[in-house]
């Protein structure tokens, strides 16, 4: 093990070296980072899609602007784990994105377009020397002609899901959701399961670390504090 020692160390200390088994360790990295988040899933239903997620605030914190789902458009969200700073810049870009898509085509911005652009910004990081890759991975929900539900990992891959957790307790949060999600599923029903899903992942949820946003034609809706009580108990 110690002769294997001086060689991985160097595979590990840049980014744009593949080690001899083809591997980018700081990638693998970053994702170890998101695991140490705190749970976040979304789901999709019959006529949206929606974001659950907790936060951790401690005692003195002042809860204004640390949204664990964020608004990209008024057709998009994303809620994340892994690197909170990491996700702000990103969430920064993706909103300009936006904002220079509708100006320029007098639309907006479909959900797969806007996704596929936060997934290259992630990538870009991972073939430069002097970066990093950013450890954070999202989940982002938005609804064009149907609702749709992807994730972005730390390298830039992207996913398309019906149903997916991040962070802390994804194996536990993503089992309950494999065997009990179906289609067809009304807002209620998907809303149950999230928050049986969150429970399970996480030993504590409250009303005021957890939120719930959703996406439907109508546009997104989150969940007021009354709202969040009701659905915790």
């Amino acid at each position: 093990m110690a002769e294997d020692l001086p060689g991985k160390l160097g595979y590990d200390r840049t980014i744009v070296v593949f080690s001899p088994d083809g591997r980018l360790f700081q990638v693998e990295y970053a994702k170890e980072t998101v695991k140490l988040g705190s749970t976040a899933l979304g789901l999709v239903y019959k006529n949206g899609v929606a974001l659950v997620a907790t936060k951790q605030k401690g005692p003195l914190a002042v809860s204004r602007e640390d949204e664990k789902v964020q608004e990209l458009d008024s057709h998009i969200a994303a809620t994340f784990a892994g690197l909170t700073a990491d996700a702000r810049t990103l969430i920064e870009r993706a909103r300009i994105k936006g904002q220079i898509y509708r100006i320029t085509y007098d639309e907006r911005i479909d959900a797969p377009s806007l996704v596929r652009f936060i997934g290259d910004m992630k990538q870009s990081h991972t073939q430069y020397a002097g970066l990093r890759p950013v450890g954070i991975s999202f989940l982002i929900g938005g609804f064009d002609e149907e609702p749709s539900l992807y994730e972005t990992d730390p390298g830039g891959t992207v996913f398309e899901w019906t149903a997916q957790a991040i962070g802390r307790g994804t194996e536990i949060a993503r089992k309950v959701l494999e065997d009990e999600w179906k289609a067809g599923m009304t807002k209620d029903e998907a809303l149950a399961l999230a928050l049986k899903a969150l429970k399970k992942a996480e030993k504590r949820v409250e009303v005021d670390t957890l939120e719930v946003v959703t996406i439907d034609a109508n546009g997104q809706k989150r969940m007021s504090p009354a709202e969040r009580e009701k659905l915790i108990q």
